[in-house]
């Protein structure tokens, strides 16, 4: 008697989408099934072992480097797998989601690479997550055009030789995909992006002479990295194609990931091509991580919080080092400014400070660094110009000069800063900003000249919790509490109302997102990641 056939994944509670049957084919849902049968199990103990591993930070309010991988940091033999050709040359990165008029902008922005992000600047509305995929696809065989609805201005893809290389970034592993059921249990969104994109896309980029190149996000250990490249290696037998085709670029954007860079590159080493250091994620990060740890630990406002603040300057140095001593690429952070079209100083004085930000990461070491929006492309590409010239990369400078204790990494109040009342407020008004497009299907989202994505509200919620549940005192006497959170948050929720008009107000999803903030802000149990319950009311 035969076995019987394995079951099939199920779309649940979706609206059919134009053109969805390319996309979710029954041979791409029968990868991603057997992806899941194979390496959720896994998933799902790693996601306990982040808990067991956050009460041991709670308990002891330090982190070390492993003792266990000693030998791996010690042994300086190995290295990660020489970059690919359309890898190697990576000094401006741009990022964005896959919506239609993004993904042609992105790849005819003069960058090197664009970051095609399935996670922080998505919300995966079953929209997004579908027909992201099938602008990509479009993308490859360059049958992607796009009219703006309002202007009538038409967008279509420069000559093959001029577009960025697309390096996707998957959901990370705490977020499911509810529309996406194998006997009524959802898919992890991380397989279902990196699924259905590797499924359509692996063979099509290889003969376009590039490959299918990954960021991996939200990656708080070696074990983690090791699921991935275990699952790299079934996917490329699976499809036929040679071990080493997928490359991925780990963010280290939890402040864990940092005690164990260099296990992170070797787990993956044969499919590893780089590291990436953030800013909004780590810091969130941080909280989250030593939030029972006493005023020590407490952040001033994130603003504050730059690059070169000491504890910072010790991570961003660490990864640069640890990169260039194992042959991968060090990226720098993002330049989120968003340039204004009615304000030249404005611009002219946040042009001076993206110059000098990517200026230091050039000088630093790192390889290549992020923007925002293709206006500051050309600005970021001379920081690196200047420093590389006609070299791909600098990963001959080992920077052998930096030495990091572990301590120097979590030596938090290093900082003078302190929290502010206006720190709290600019939390409040950029979270609800933020949460409420989210709501709406939008993941990357201008606000205050800035695009803001996910880790933004994760940082603003995280300091209104941070800053309440460790009673701090403003520079104007008032006392970090629940009721002066809630007060700001309901003028702040007044001030949109007359900013928008009652109309548009009651349009919009406003007072759910000022809801959910003060939810996420204001519990008690701090909630590990805000799009958790968030992700319950996107529709």
């Amino acid at each position: 008697m035969s076995a019987p056939a394995p079951s099939s994944l199920a779309i649940v509670d979706a609206e059919p989408l134009p053109r969805q049957d390319e996309v979710l084919t029954p041979a791409a849902l029968a990868f991603v099934a057997e992806l899941h049968r194979r390496f959720t199990p896994r998933r799902d103990e790693l996601l306990a072992r982040r808990g067991e591993r956050r009460a041991e930070i709670a308990r002891t309010s330090t982190l070390d480097f492993l003792p266990g991988t000693a030998a791996i940091r010690a042994d300086d033999s190995w290295k990660v797998a020489p970059a690919p050709a359309a890898l190697n040359d990576r000094r401006v990165e741009i990022t964005g989601p896959t919506d239609r008029k993004m993904t042609i902008n992105a790849l005819n922005s003069g960058a090197k690479v664009w970051l095609a992000d399935f996670e922080d600047a998505s919300a995966p509305t079953w929209e997004n997550v579908v027909l992201g995929q099938l602008n990509l696809m479009d993308a490859y065989n360059r049958s992607i055009d796009f009219t703006d609805p309002r202007s009538g201005k038409s967008y279509a893809l420069k000559p093959a030789d001029e577009l960025a290389t697309v390096v996707t970034r998957p959901r990370g592993w705490h977020l499911d995909e509810r529309h996406l059921q194998l006997d009524g249990t959802p898919v992890p969104g991380a397989l279902v992006d990196f699924g259905l994109y590797f499924f359509h896309n692996a063979q099509r980029l290889i003969d376009l002479g590039k490959g299918p190149y990954f960021y991996l996000p939200k990656t708080e250990s070696h074990l983690e990295a090791r699921l991935w490249n275990d699952i790299f290696v079934f996917a490329q037998d699976y499809a036929g194609i040679p071990q080493g085709t997928v490359r991925a670029t780990v963010l280290i954007e939890t402040i864990t990931a940092a005690y164990e860079m260099e296990e992170i590159l070797y787990e993956l080493r044969d499919h590893a091509s780089g590291l990436n250091a953030g800013r909004w994620d780590y810091l969130f990060s941080i909280v989250k991580n030593f939030r029972d740890g006493g005023p020590k630990f407490v952040l001033p406002d994130r603003n504050a919080v730059t690059m070169t603040a000491p504890f910072m300057r010790a991570y961003t140095e660490l990864l640069v080092r640890t990169c260039h001593k194992r042959g991968a690429h060090a990226i720098g952070g993002m330049a989120a400014f968003i340039p204004s079209r009615r304000d030249a100083e404005v611009n002219k004085v946040a042009f001076e400070k993206v110059k000098a930000d990517k200026d230091r990461e050039a000088h630093d070491g790192f390889d290549g660094s992020w923007v925002a929006h293709p206006d500051l492309v050309p600005i970021a590409m001379a920081s690196f110009d200047a420093v590389l010239g006609e070299k791909p990369n600098q990963k001959e400078r080992l920077r052998e000069d930096v030495s990091v204790a572990a301590g120097d990494l979590i030596a938090i109040d290093t900082l003078h800063a302190k929290p502010t009342y206006e720190g709290l407020r600019n939390a409040v008004a950029v979270g609800i900003r933020y949460i409420e497009a989210w709501l709406r299907g939008m993941g990357a989202v201008a606000i205050f000249n800035l695009m803001e994505d996910a880790a933004t509200a994760e940082i603003s919620r995280s300091q209104i919790w941070q800053w309440i549940n460790a009673d701090v005192v403003f520079e104007n006497g008032e006392h970090a509490t629940a009721e002066l959170a809630r007060e700001v948050a309901a003028e702040e929720l007044a001030a949109i109302r007359a900013e928008t008009g009652d109309e548009a107000f009651a349009a919009g999803q406003w007072q759910e997102a000022h809801d959910l903030l003060l939810q996420v802000s204001l519990d008690q149990d701090y909630a590990d990641f805000l799009t958790l319950p968030a992700y319950e009311r996107l529709r």
